[in-house]
């Protein structure tokens, strides 16, 4: 009965397929009766949250990593790129590197000890062939049980996978090449305005130094002459919540909707009318 009052805004990942957004308005219009919804994808709202319209968004959460180039609000989807690493391959990698000094995480929950692990102890080193050299300083972490753990170059070495997928077998592109890639494959006069436009989201972009790796690596595939900006704002975790809320309360979002009416009388036609 709630949602019977309230227009809906629902977020979706990049190259959803439309079946998926046809089923999302019968649910919504048919179950939960809604009066109005609107379907965005992600990245855009991650990108309407840091005040900007064109860029390109590196979106990588626990499963996915994304990189979207988006001009003046509308996601160029020949331009998407996609990998299946993120923060649940470097989860899984530090559970491995643990177990070789010892520590068994097996259960569920166990895991997700891991997690928080990786969240607090984890970081990206700028060079770490260097970092291999040094004796790594050891960071303790204390379990829930009361008992501790000590870490050392696991917490380097596990997220390093992200821009070296080959790390754990996986032939794909790392994170820098991904987010090249889905420039290079934009139009030639934006790729200047994306290489200085790159914005950042999704919990796997905390890492600490994760930042200053980035724009080592793409410097190294970027053509020398063009300018690049990386912009990691604090809220990065919650960004696409921030940029629909923005969304939401703006004045001519009210003409971006797709009502029950007109679904009624067009069905999923009027979603796809309004989603791009």
């Amino acid at each position: 009965s709630f949602l019977y009052q309230h227009p809906v805004l629902l977020t979706e990942a990049p190259l959803n397929p439309r079946k998926n957004r046809e089923r999302a308005a019968e649910v919504f219009f048919e179950t939960f009766n809604v009066p109005a919804l609107f379907i965005s994808m992600q990245a855009v709202l991650s990108l309407y949250a840091t005040g900007r319209t064109t860029g390109v968004v590196l979106d990588s959460g626990d499963g996915v990593t994304h990189a979207v180039p988006i001009y003046e609000g509308f996601a160029m989807p020949h331009s998407i790129m996609r990998i299946d690493i993120a923060g649940r391959d470097v989860s899984r990698f530090l559970r491995l590197y643990l177990r070789k000094e010892g520590y068994d995480f097996h259960t569920t929950s166990e895991f997700e000890i891991v997690k928080t692990i990786k969240e607090r102890a984890c970081y990206l080193s700028i060079n770490p062939q260097k970092d291999e050299t040094l004796e790594t300083e050891k960071a303790q972490y204390y379990l829930p049980d009361g008992s501790t753990i000590e870490i050392g170059s696991a917490r380097f070495r596990a997220p390093e996978l992200l821009f070296r997928p080959d790390l754990i077998g996986e032939e794909c592109e790392g994170l820098h090449e991904v987010l090249v890639f889905a420039i290079q494959k934009s139009d030639m006069d934006l790729r200047r305005t994306l290489f200085s436009n790159i914005v950042l989201s999704g919990g796997s972009t905390l890492f600490k130094g994760f930042g200053d790796r980035l724009l080592s690596e793409v410097k190294k595939l970027a053509p020398k002459d063009v300018k690049i900006r990386i912009s990691a704002p604090q809220e990065r975790l919650y960004s696409t919540w921030i940029g629909g809320s923005i969304l939401a309360s703006l004045d001519t979002f009210k003409k971006m909707w797709a009502s029950k009416k007109e679904y009624e009388e067009d069905g999923a036609r009027a979603i796809h009318r309004k989603t791009f």
